[in-house]
């Protein structure tokens, strides 16, 4: 089997991109946990979109394969995003719609066992549900896993996906929590993995 092409996502990947990340989380269970069931697959889409175009795109680091059929997003150590998430703080809110309470409690429910050092964090990954088991989620996964070891830092995920779990595991990612969601939630894992 080739190995998948990978590089930098370009402004021109954008569009597919956006359309992979929403479609792969429309019916995920935490997106289906924090976001409102009205228009829902137009709100993950326009979630998604902010996460990739003003996070990951602007303060951190982007891989893509297919042209976007593939995608992988990091935040990355000293370069903050807080002011991109206190600005976009009320239209994430819109988005949750009604679910904006669980959205709360969900994230107050993991903040402690998020990582109090630096290092990578992966804001979200995707691959086209069409595209998906030829290796192309492990590809785009592969230079943020190389990047942060270079630097010697750990990189950190959570992921409300039980198969998503066995997957990290394999790119040498422990869990280190495991959190059932408030308001019937779900299980959310917390998974970190060092250099080595």
């Amino acid at each position: 089997m080739n190995t998948p092409a990978v590089r930098p996502l370009t402004a021109a990947d954008l569009p597919v991109a956006v359309d992979t990340l929403a479609r792969a989380f429309a019916d995920h269970p935490f997106t289906r946990h924090v976001i409102d069931a009205e228009a829902h697959e137009e709100r993950v889409r326009r979630y998604q979109e902010l996460c990739l175009t003003r996070v990951g795109m602007v303060y951190g680091r982007v891989w893509t394969a297919e042209g976007g059929r593939a995608v992988a997003v990091w935040s990355v150590p000293g370069a903050d995003p807080s002011p991109a998430f206190a600005e976009l703080g009320p239209l994430l809110g819109a988005l949750a719609g009604d679910r904006a309470s669980a959205a709360e409690a969900a994230d107050a429910a993991v903040a402690p066992y998020r990582p109090r050092q630096p290092g990578w964090y992966l804001e979200t990954v995707a691959t086209a549900p069409e595209a998906q088991g030829r290796g192309l989620g492990s590809a785009v996964l592969a230079p943020g896993i190389q990047e942060a070891q270079r630097a010697g830092h750990p990189a950190f995920l959570e992921t409300s996906s039980e198969p998503n779990v066995r997957l990290y595991e394999r790119l040498g990612f422990t869990v280190t929590a495991e959190i059932p969601l408030p308001d019937d939630g779900p299980r959310t894992w917390c998974m970190r993995r060092d250099p080595r």
